[in-house]
């Protein structure tokens, strides 16, 4: 019934339609079990960089260990925003062992999609914490707490709810730019598609279908976004 329906397409055929309908499940398979794991790995560990790195920027560089962790950290920015993923992760994964280090696929692409949301959401992070007043600190000085308690129970909350909408931006980004993992040989969502494509040689009916699997994900994304944004907006209006 759904393959005739498919066939009835403009552009499809019963050959097509069977492709499209096989090619299905082993995409959606991919796409949860590799693609969104892979998301929410990387981008942990990129928001581990991007706090520690941000907190580095905002410190006042009182030592010379500090001030040469800031200008790594600067140089580490700079390389990152002004290079594609693509290449980030190539170097990673075919480059890397040109001088000894061999890094498996998955491991190799979590190691490039985590450097690369270290550096953007650094960015995103250390506006977030400076867009609190700085009467905030002040209040928490002024009843005693330290810099760490201050920011811990004052700051950081506030900031975490102006870092929230673009932040889960960032995330669905990166859940698209999964995909491009599949130049390092994981078999991922679109890595599938490709194999599938290939072995027909038939490649619209098959990368439409990924672009709508895709849409329909990031479609799940886009509402538990807004979920979180409503909850923290009304936590701030309280």
């Amino acid at each position: 019934m759904l393959n005739s329906l498919l066939a009835a397409l403009p552009f499809m055929s019963e050959a097509r339609a069977d492709l499209v309908m096989s090619a299905f499940w082993p995409m959606l398979k991919a796409g949860i079990l590799v693609s969104v794991p892979l998301a929410v790995a990387s981008f942990a560990i990129g928001m581990v960089i991007a706090v520690a790195v941000a907190l580095l920027r905002i410190s006042p560089a009182r030592t010379r260990l500090h001030r040469f962790l800031l200008a790594v950290c600067k140089v580490y920015i700079s390389i990152i925003r002004g290079t594609p993923m693509l290449v980030q992760i190539c170097v990673v994964f075919y480059g890397l062992p040109a001088i000894g280090v061999y890094i498996n696929p998955i491991p190799a692409a979590i190691i490039g999609f985590s450097l690369n949301v270290g550096a953007y959401g650094s960015e995103t992070v250390r506006a977030a914490i400076l867009s609190v007043p700085k009467g905030q600190w002040e209040a928490g000085y002024s009843i005693g707490m330290t810099h760490i308690q201050t920011f811990r129970r004052i700051i950081a909350p506030q900031a975490f709810r102006v870092a929230v909408p673009p932040l889960s931006n960032s995330f669905i980004a990166l859940f698209k730019d999964t995909s491009l993992a599949s130049f390092v040989t994981v078999t991922e969502m679109f890595r599938v598609a490709q194999q599938y494509a290939n072995a027909r040689y038939d490649f619209l009916p098959v990368y439409i279908q990924a672009g709508l699997m895709y849409w329909c994900f990031c479609w799940i994304l886009f509402w538990i976004q807004a979920r979180l944004e409503q909850r923290f907006s009304r936590h701030t209006v309280r």
